[in-house]
């Protein structure tokens, strides 16, 4: 009878596991959607999407336009991408993480956010950085040095305070955190674009405007997350994965 009983409990389990890992999870009520034309494609768009509880999604202003990576997109790891079949990021691929993702710690210069914005944030100093180096135990993780008047040896290629404009707010995209593998891609944020045409070399990047906006929008008990996908993905996927429906923010490329 218990060996029954947990039997139940297990399958229960695992499709409640199934669940959450199928999409967008219920308590995520604010939405970033990010799409590109296709996989190999740099440019696309943003849209901001929030909902009440158990409610649908509604756009809170028009879509925008964002840069990926200069290669254009491939398949990450986050709450949903991860076992889909086709090209999977990579570190140093040129390539930006498709899937679902939630949104970690904003990381900037200043000492606190712009006005209006309420979301947590730490204030990069000369002793932090963001490994990318695959063999570092530290791998794709936020670390602070001891001391940075003496730091090791690997630190000069991961230190995050580099006084560019570039990065004066990165916002965390949650890709290959938990737990992070080696060599699967890191250091993925949101953050100003350095020009019209100029992608980046896995991150997702805007105009400063629309950054602000996006850091005053978002709410840390709203549980925000970005999509990413090609339009044709998308097409397949907005229902399985709870997305607004693709007649609610597609424009032309």
């Amino acid at each position: 009878m218990l060996r029954t009983s947990l039997l139940k409990f297990c399958a229960v389990g695992l499709l409640v596991s199934s669940a959450c890992a199928a999409g967008v999870p219920d308590d995520c009520t604010q939405l970033l959607v990010g799409t590109a034309p296709d996989w190999n494609s740099m440019r696309g768009q943003m849209q901001l999407f929030e909902r009440g509880p158990g409610g649908n999604w509604q756009a809170i202003a028009p879509a925008y336009p964002v840069l990926f990576g200069k290669h254009g997109l491939a398949w990450g790891s986050g709450l949903a991408g991860q076992n889909e079949n086709g090209l999977r990021k990579a570190e140093r691929d040129g390539r930006a993480p498709a899937g679902i993702f939630q949104i970690g710690k904003i990381y900037t210069y200043d000492a606190q956010l712009p006005g209006g914005a309420d979301f947590p944030f730490h204030q990069v100093t000369t002793a932090d950085a963001w490994i990318d180096d695959v063999k570092h135990p530290e791998y794709n993780r936020f670390v602070t040095i001891p001391d940075p008047a003496k730091p090791p040896a690997w630190f000069a290629k991961q230190k995050m305070r580099h006084n560019d404009f570039a990065y004066r707010w990165l916002v965390e995209i949650r890709h290959n955190s938990d737990p992070p593998v080696p060599g699967a891609g890191s250091a993925i944020f949101f953050h100003i674009r350095r020009g019209v045409a100029r992608p980046s070399a896995g991150c997702t990047t805007m105009a400063e405007p629309d950054l602000v906006k996006l850091i005053t929008w978002m709410r840390a008990p709203r549980h925000p997350c970005y999509v990413l996908l090609p339009a044709a993905e998308y097409d397949k996927k907005w229902q399985s994965w709870h997305l607004p429906p693709p007649a609610s923010w597609k424009t032309e490329h």
